[in-house]
């Protein structure tokens, strides 16, 4: 069938500006760093101001507190001015009013005081706070501090501690690296912890197994033994826990241990509130691990409110400076591995400005031979993150996201997500292409993806998969796979649809597509293909369940294997999506679940 004669200018014009972006498509670079305008600066640090705050936090056990006082004086600090500042919770009333068990509480206390008095510090000022009635554990740590400057930072010591007498000068150092030094620093981090990494708070999450190269790591789960905290996301956190308590939400998580603890502990313990905060901000604790269970600080697991009976110390404590590791060699931030709360590794910054570097992301992405190609032109931000969550539900891990909100696109490469900036692929020149454009583009990331050897799902961000995650379609009879209304389509890598999906292919696509505004980019694929002799087509009804949004009984739940419901992007769909329970993001605009899966390891 021949189509009607078009003039050749216009035709030749196009066909020269899907080759000159098909040039800098393929002589782009990768970036993993964020740029400096988008990049949260440490606004104006200076370590000629560099504070250091110590924190004890004690309650009624003097023994645990003399050795925990005892251990950072004999600490070594050089020539630096390290205030130390002692809070002393008081007993709770009992609810026996026998006055001798009163008395013996109150003696309790007296002795604690006693001895605080005569502890000399000789490394700065000592401050005693003494409570005049029970604050309990989780005031103590969020009312412990608020930073006068960003140039201070606190570390905080429960009683029951025994810190290494190298403590001060590894976090000093780690300081003046991951904070001051501006190619280490990161916003993303809010603090360093002295524990040795023990646990995992996602439920079914991957057992902690680092290797001896591994020396320091970036995990999100906070260290309560020996937490040294960065100024700037304590006052964040403080802020919100301000929020949250005023308007009585609660810090519950699905799928965490930690929420199991506030459940039964309720407001005894601070440590679910603060992990929610990170879980919605997306940040990360900087660890230890110096193998042979050996750390700069040690917990001793006294009977508390924490234990019932004494559990003995955690780790081994460094006592001096260890021989078969230099302790005091921090690597820049670059080269450290980052965890999550299930203790799967995620990569950060990973942001393909150009297409050259797109098969190093995608070797992080899966170890298989499918990817997911997500379009998020046209897809509101709140839509995205909901998607997140139920990928992350599904247990979908090999995705790409490719849009042009470049600050959405940055808090989600932040996060660990791989994105694609698609603005700068095609000139600005040409105007009142905005389809046409986007045709270009997806055509040529498509290209990308097959010559690397991928097959390619090819979805729009409004839409969602409910049941599972999008099927491997092993079945091998079918090169290419959609439905004609739905912006959702697979294709497989195959002999036949590299030889088809070349530049003349592109360049039609992108012809047709300035006369076709009404059309998906996966009908105008359809189209295109549907007389194509060389590839078997097949129709996505027979391997998935399309719903449409629109048409749902709103009072019933999405069911059936391998489920897709999908809208129109022009309209809020929040309250629908909640209406059939499809809408997982909560009151900070982060998923209401963590969700662990299986690693998967990079091919």
């Amino acid at each position: 069938m021949h189509s009607k004669r078009r003039p050749f200018l216009p035709f030749f014009l196009l066909l020269s500006f899907v080759s000159f972006a098909a040039i800098l498509l393929y002589t782009c670079h990768y970036s993993s760093s964020l740029p400096p305008s988008l990049s949260s600066a440490n606004s104006n640090p200076n370590p000629s101001k560099f504070k250091f705050l110590i924190k004890v936090l004690a309650y009624n056990r003097l023994a645990p507190l003399k050795r925990c006082l005892h251990s950072l004086s004999r600490a070594q600090y050089g020539s630096d001015r390290v205030d130390l500042y002692i809070h002393l919770d008081h007993f709770k009333q009992p609810e026996s009013k026998n006055r001798s068990v009163i008395q013996e509480k109150l003696d309790s206390d007296h002795q604690i005081l006693e001895f605080l008095d005569g502890f000399h510090w000789r490394n700065g000022e000592k401050q005693i706070m003494y409570n005049s009635e029970n604050r309990g554990l989780q005031a103590q740590w969020i009312e412990a501090w608020w930073p006068q400057s960003n140039d201070e930072f606190v570390f905080i010591v429960e009683d029951d501690l025994e810190l290494s007498p190298l403590f001060y000068q590894f976090l000093k150092k780690a300081i003046m690296t991951y904070y001051y030094d501006k190619s280490n620093y990161d916003p993303s981090v809010f603090g360093i912890s002295l524990q040795r990494p023990r646990f995992v708070a996602g439920k079914h999450g991957n057992k902690i197994e680092l290797d001896g190269d591994t020396r320091l790591l970036l995990y999100q789960m906070v260290g309560t033994w020996g937490q040294l905290l960065f100024p700037k996301p304590w006052k964040e956190f403080r802020l919100w826990y301000n929020d949250h308590k005023a308007k009585d939400i609660k810090p519950l998580l699905q799928g965490m241990v930690t929420t199991g603890w506030y459940k039964k502990m309720g407001e005894r313990i601070w440590t679910p509130w603060f992990i929610k905060f990170i879980h919605a901000r997306g940040y990360f604790n900087i660890y230890t691990n110096f193998g042979r269970e050996r750390a700069l600080s040690v917990s001793h697991r006294d009977a508390g409110v924490n234990y019932g009976k004494n559990a003995g110390p955690d780790s081994d404590l460094i006592m001096k400076k260890p021989t078969d590791f230099e302790l005091f060699g921090i690597k820049p931030l670059g080269e450290l591995r980052w965890f999550n709360f299930c203790f799967k590794e995620v990569f950060p910054g990973r942001i393909v400005n150009r297409l050259n570097q797109l098969e190093n992301v995608l070797k992080t992405v899966q170890n298989d031979k499918t990817a997911t190609l997500v379009s998020l032109h046209g897809t509101q931000e709140s839509v995205v993150r909901n998607l997140i969550c139920h990928f992350e539900k599904n247990g979908l891990q090999n995705y790409v996201f490719w849009g042009d909100d470049l600050e959405l696109l940055h808090d989600l490469a932040r996060r660990g997500h791989p994105v694609i900036y698609g603005n700068n692929l095609l000139v600005d020149e040409v105007s009142g292409m905005d389809f046409t454009k986007l045709t270009v583009v997806k055509g040529y990331l498509i290209r990308k993806f097959l010559e690397l050897g991928y097959n390619i799902w090819l979805m729009d961000g409004n839409m969602v998969p409910v049941t599972n995650a999008l099927p491997e379609l092993l079945d091998q009879s079918f090169d290419f796979i959609a439905r004609d209304d739905v912006e959702l389509m697979f294709l497989r890598n195959s002999l036949n649809t590299r030889k088809i999906w070349n530049d003349n292919f592109i360049s039609n696509l992108a012809r047709k597509s300035k006369y076709s505004e009404k059309v998906s980019f996966v009908g105008l694929i359809s189209k295109a293909l549907e007389k194509n002799n060389h590839l078997k087509v097949g129709t996505l009804d027979e391997w998935i369940v399309l719903v449409s949004l629109s048409t749902y009984n709103k009072d019933s739940t999405v069911s059936g294997r391998d489920s897709v419901v999908y809208w129109s992007g022009l309209s809020p769909v929040e309250r629908e999506l909640q209406k059939v329970d499809l809408w997982l993001l909560d009151e900070d605009s982060s998923c209401n679940a963590v969700v662990c899966q299986p690693q998967l390891k990079p091919s």
